[in-house]
């Protein structure tokens, strides 16, 4: 094992230390923060063993003592077969201190280091706790609101009067929504989200994200502020819209950081992990690269991502104007590499990583972007999200029935004169928006058979597009898309699996003049309103065949 760094400096760092009682292990960080850990279980449904008990910085208690900072529940909680709960705690060494929280085949840590004001944590787990009930990993911290009351608005309860949805969305009286759900952001555009108050701000930081799920564009709750507590929530894994199976066996490092309010640096190097003893651990020596010297075919002006997924691990890193892309630091194994346009995946091939040894791509030729296909008309763009559509901009930081939000039902979309933005909603619903019209103009040259390509991001309840042109519609009914089985479009994600919908239009049902193609929303499932069948729109175009 490689020894520990040296920790970083600080004023008074003479303090520093681990005291025991029977209750608590004690940490005193050496930079003004001092926090306890939970030993025993007093039989409290809101504590458990393993709780981040007390958070005290430059001697103000921000921790809501009376319930405990944990994952999920609680530790004693995790596992349905188990509820034994172990506590240990060493001092590695003059300038490191290690708590070791164990419940069942889930092992947490709590790291400190001389003169830090952090309490780093890794979290390593065999089996995804709770599989007879709902499954996730996730730390939550619960500090006082009074202590650090800034938080995102989306997710600020205060003042809510109504439940909107499901006990877990609420709304002002003016009829603006909020909800925990509404803080949600997409996994690569964050590194740190926290709170603050008038003496400090409270952060959670992301560490290496390779243990999550999802890749890069996942979206989940992140903070949510009642009237007695700042919830800020790490998210390892979540059931809410998952795309692909939890990971296991891995070491998932993050911390929670005190600042005088300003936002925190990143973790910087976490080497010295290895000499902390870590299930899970694997040093940089042990990982190895993927890298690319250019690319052609992509669109000037969008962002390019290149993720990497398998059972194991997920990586992801962008990529330079010119396609050029290094993603390091990733364990051996073979990869399904994936090139995303903004969010569509439009290029895909398989990468082998060898340990310490960087594997080159070469250059890559993008060949799957539905935009290089010249159309007769496009509404949308071809990017894997509906932001660009009527509401796009609001659907993932408030609930659809939000008063902020224009009306989903806008009428026909006249291509060449509507607006996008304006004019064509970027979710439908079975039972409020079922039925859009678009009307295009054909002249006699223009009159040949026709391909509707319908994308779609995500879908509840089985909902999907069928078309009608003029009355003809095709004889079999489009069959639903593979999506994650739970609410989306109300809990502010349109992150799903993206699919495209295509419909073959001859010729003989096209006239010169004004046509009209009617978009509606089928599904064999039931749900009414905002929970009924429906879908979030990327774009829809017609292209000549």
């Amino acid at each position: 094992m490689p020894s520990p760094a040296p920790a970083p400096a600080a004023a008074d760092t003479q303090s520093f230390g681990l005291t025991a009682t029977t209750t608590f292990y004690t940490v005193d960080t050496g930079a003004g923060l001092v926090f306890k850990i939970r030993r025993l279980d007093l039989g409290v449904s809101t504590q458990s063993p393993g709780d981040i008990a007390s958070l005290v910085y430059r001697s103000v208690e921000y921790q809501d003592t009376s319930r405990g900072s944990h994952i999920n529940g609680g530790f004693d909680y995790l596992y349905t077969d188990t509820s034994a709960v172990t506590v240990d705690a060493q001092q590695v060494d003059a300038d490191h201190i290690k708590i070791t929280v164990v419940a069942g085949e889930l092992t947490h840590y709590y790291l400190a280091r001389r003169g830090d004001s952090r309490i780093y944590m890794g979290t390593y787990f065999s089996r995804e706790p709770n599989e007879d009930s709902q499954s996730f990993v996730r730390f939550i911290v619960r500090a006082q609101s009074a202590r650090v009351p800034q938080g995102p608005a989306p997710s600020d309860l205060a003042g809510t009067q109504t439940t909107v949805e499901s006990g877990d969305i609420f709304g002002l009286a003016n009829g603006e929504t909020r909800s925990k759900h509404y803080s949600n952001q997409r996994l690569r555009d964050w590194t740190h989200i926290g709170a603050t108050g008038t003496q400090a701000g409270l952060w959670m930081v992301r560490g290496n994200s390779e243990g999550m799920s999802g890749g890069p564009f996942y979206r989940s709750l992140l903070n949510q502020h009642t009237s007695t507590n700042q919830e800020i929530t790490y998210i390892v894994n979540y059931g809410m819209q998952q795309t692909e199976a939890y990971r296991t066996h891995l070491l998932n490092t993050y911390a929670l950081v005190f600042t005088d309010g300003a936002a925190p640096a990143d973790l910087g190097d976490m080497e010295w992990l290895g000499g902390m003893g870590l299930k899970g651990w694997m040093a940089a020596a042990q990982r190895g690269s993927v890298s690319a010297v250019a690319m052609t075919g992509m669109d000037r002006g969008r962002t390019y991502t290149v993720g990497f997924a398998n059972a194991t691990a997920q990586y992801w890193t962008t990529a330079a104007a010119d396609g050029r892309f290094a993603c390091t630091g990733m364990r051996p194994g073979t990869y399904n590499m994936t090139v995303y346009k903004d969010e569509l995946a439009v290029a895909t091939q398989s990468v082998n990583v060898t340990a310490g040894a960087d594997t080159s791509v070469g250059a890559l030729t993008i060949a799957q972007d539905p935009s290089a296909v010249a159309a007769l008309w496009r509404i949308g763009d071809w990017d894997g999200s509906p932001a660009e559509l009527l509401n796009g901009d609001k659907v993932t930081t408030m609930h659809p029935s939000d008063s902020r939000m224009a009306a989903w039902a806008p009428g026909p979309f006249v291509v060449g004169s509507a607006s996008a933005r304006a004019g064509f909603p970027a979710y439908q619903w079975k039972g409020v928006n079922g039925s859009q019209d678009v009307h295009f103009t054909l002249t006699a040259a223009q009159l040949r058979a026709y391909q509707v390509r319908i994308g779609i991001t995500a879908a509840y309840a089985s909902g999907r597009p069928r078309v009608a042109v003029n009355g003809w519609s095709p004889s079999a009914l489009p069959a639903a898309s593979p999506q994650p089985g739970s609410r989306s479009l109300t809990v502010g994600s349109y992150r799903g699996n993206n699919t495209t919908y295509t419909v073959n239009v001859p010729a003989s049902a096209l006239k010169v003049g004004t046509n009209v193609l009617t978009l509606s929303v089928i599904s064999g499932s039931s749900g009414t309103g905002w929970l009924s069948p429906g879908y979030s729109v990327d774009a829809v175009d017609m292209v000549p065949l």
